[in-house]
């Protein structure tokens, strides 16, 4: 009979995130796949800048504390090193989708084989809720009081549809937490991510939609549903490419 319980990749403390962010939730799902491929003591992660900055005192695998925006360049060098080791970033939207996003691209077209698990909150939640590369047009944040306009600030990125052009990407998939059906396919798409790794298959991104409820203004509810009403329009859950997929549709 299966036992529901902690991940023993996951350390026994209490985490900084505020109330009702699913960075907890992604970080379970991340251990679980860890454990579930008996891989804890051959991995070791990439802590971005952001919400997730202390990362590294989460989990029970080794980890690597990365200058803003460079866990992908980091990730590659440390894969290359030690290319017998599964290697993944942890990263945020500003963290990944603005300073890092040459690393990001970069890392990708060249196929490294790592890892990229990306939380997509659309904000700077670290920081006082600045406006982010992925905050929506019309949003309001701290820096866009009367809402993102695309006109000044442009349009938001969207990740996984540009890294799916390049053709180094051996997979990349929209996924959410906001409930168990979507977290039971975010736990399958993190661990096809981890697995490509193992395989040898090259680049796989792992993008969470999320919510940000204290830079957002919002209780963790209300967070759940305005990510569900707004944030899904603008950045559709799915797999935006799987070479394997691909390979098969070719045969």
């Amino acid at each position: 009979m299966a036992v529901f319980k902690k991940p023993a990749s996951l350390a026994e403390v209490t985490t900084s995130y505020c109330p009702g962010c699913p960075h907890g939730i992604i970080h379970r799902i991340v251990g679980e796949c860890i454990d579930e491929l008996g891989i804890e003591g051959k991995t070791i992660g990439i802590a971005p800048v952001g919400c997730a900055v202390m990362a590294y005192n989460f989990f029970n695998c080794d980890f690597i504390q990365a200058p803003h925006g460079r866990a992908p360049a980091v990730a590659t060098g440390v894969k290359r090193s030690l290319p017998d080791h599964v290697v993944f970033s942890y990263q945020g939207d500003g963290d990944l989708a603005a300073i890092g996003t040459a690393e990001t691209v970069h890392s990708a077209t060249r196929g490294e084989n790592i890892t990229v698990i990306f939380v997509n909150n659309a904000i700077y939640g670290m920081t006082g809720g600045q406006m982010a590369p992925t905050s929506l047009p019309g949003q309001i944040t701290q820096t866009t009081p009367y809402g993102r306009d695309v006109k000044i600030a442009g349009y938001p990125i969207k990740v996984c549809e540009m890294l799916s052009t390049l053709d180094g990407v051996q997979y990349a998939e929209r996924v959410s937490v906001d409930c168990v059906k979507n977290a039971i396919q975010a736990k399958k798409a993190i661990k096809k991510a981890f697995q490509n790794q193992i395989d040898g298959k090259g680049f796989s991104i792992v993008e969470g939609v999320s919510g940000g409820p204290t830079s957002w203004g919002l209780g963790p509810v209300a967070a759940l549903q305005w990510s569900r009403d707004n944030m899904r329009a603008y950045y559709p859950l799915g797999v935006y490419k799987d070479r394997d997929t691909e390979d098969k549709t070719n045969d």
